[in-house]
């Protein structure tokens, strides 16, 4: 657990989270619990790998398409999430918004509409506006900080708005869902009675808690008529996005080569980054050990924000299903989230996200990022919490 417990400096590395804090906050050298990497080194084995493919020195175009890449995938899915693939739907794709941006594009026209729960991903906003599509958002309840769907209302929205794909994020990043086998199966009925193409990202599908199943949207590609894309990456469970790389499923064949028209033709991305070619087959075939010791790290540090933050009963914050995100409710208290921001950056050098990031839906929440070792977590939320104290005696 070594690497979970010892804090490393990340300062020096062109880190966004660290050394350019600033962008985002407007000040240098805070505790930034921002965007979500980790402060975990990658696992020990793959530094290895990659040590010695340095020492080798080639670094010239790299393939993708070939067993050894698509079978590490293949292997995941079916040891972790119990989920059948076919080795010819995995395709390389430099990023997950890459591939959603080029799905957009091929399952859908120009001023459709693409439709996703919220609050969301703040990157899903502007893909979705710079391809010239329009956002159909649907809030999930929140009941007492359990996020569900009401099924009802959203068959009226599909009746009304007519989208052309909905867009799944499951886990769900901010609130932490893991999505049921009931509510993912309830969802495909209606995208297929509407004819809607599903395009699910599942990015954070290794970070859950304890008992939490996922289930990839691909498990129930028997009861799907309707095109269906999964994306995903090892990236943010191996916290290795500085390595370039992910990978997108296709089941259907005319979609795939379509996808690999303009990734290979339009695009010219047909190079496979060799770091990330050669981590993503170490960490798939044989780090299960590393992510088990990360999600012992993550429950734990979970349950040490609990801890802190129910000193205030105004703050509600619930444990999630999965994802290293903890969503704070803290409409309860009496100032606002400007003036709550003002004090955190200011004067307890320290970098939390407004939930307002993620849509209107989290306008009185935040989002901090638990995925770094336990000393860190302890001293931001004590931070958060001397921020409200002093509003509180102002």
């Amino acid at each position: 657990m070594s690497n979970f417990r010892k804090t490393r400096s990340r300062y020096g590395t062109y880190s966004t989270q660290w050394d350019y804090v600033q962008d985002r906050f407007g000040e240098k050298e805070l505790l930034p619990f921002s965007i979500s990497d980790t402060d975990f080194m990658i696992p020990e084995g793959t530094i290895n790998v990659l040590a010695e493919s340095v020492k080798r020195g080639f670094f010239g175009y790299t393939r993708w398409n070939h067993l050894d890449y698509k079978k590490s995938i293949q292997r995941w899915f079916q040891q972790e999430f119990t989920c059948g693939l076919e080795a010819e739907w995995v395709v390389y794709s430099p990023s997950v918004i890459y591939s959603l941006s080029v799905c957009m594009q091929l399952l859908s026209q120009a001023g459709e509409k693409i439709m996703t729960f919220t609050p969301c991903y703040d990157a899903f906003f502007n893909c979705i506006s710079e391809n010239q599509r329009e956002l159909i958002a649907f809030s999930l309840t929140n009941h007492e900080e359990r996020f569900s769907i009401d099924f009802a209302a959203l068959e009226k929205v599909f009746a009304t708005e007519k989208p052309a794909i909905f867009l799944l994020c499951n886990p769900h990043n901010p609130t932490g869902r893991v999505f049921s086998e009931e509510e993912l199966t309830s969802l495909i009925q209606l995208c297929n009675q509407y004819q809607v193409a599903i395009v699910s990202d599942e990015i954070h599908m290794d970070v859950r808690r304890p008992g939490k199943k996922h289930l990839p949207i691909l498990t129930f590609i028997d009861q799907i008529d309707v095109p269906v894309v999964l994306l995903s990456s090892a990236s943010k469970t191996f916290n290795s996005p500085g390595l370039g790389g992910s990978y997108a499923l296709f089941p259907e064949v005319a979609l795939r080569e379509k996808f690999l028209r303009v990734l290979k033709g339009r695009d010219g991305l047909s190079s496979i980054p060799y770091p990330a070619l050669l981590a993503t087959m170490d960490c798939y075939n044989n780090q299960k050990k590393w992510v088990e010791e990360l999600n012992q790290t993550i429950d734990e540090n979970l349950l040490e924000l609990k801890k802190i933050l129910a000193e205030d009963p105004r703050i509600h914050f619930e444990i999630p299903e999965a994802t290293y995100l903890g969503w704070i409710d803290i409409k309860e208290l009496p100032f606002s989230m400007d003036d709550l921001q003002t004090v955190l950056v200011k004067q307890e050098k320290v970098a939390i996200m407004k939930g307002e990031t993620y849509g209107p839906e989290g306008k009185d929440y935040l989002r901090f990022n638990l995925g770094a070792p336990r000393e860190k977590i302890v001293d931001g939320a004590n931070r958060l919490m001397q921020a409200i104290s002093y509003l509180d005696k102002k």
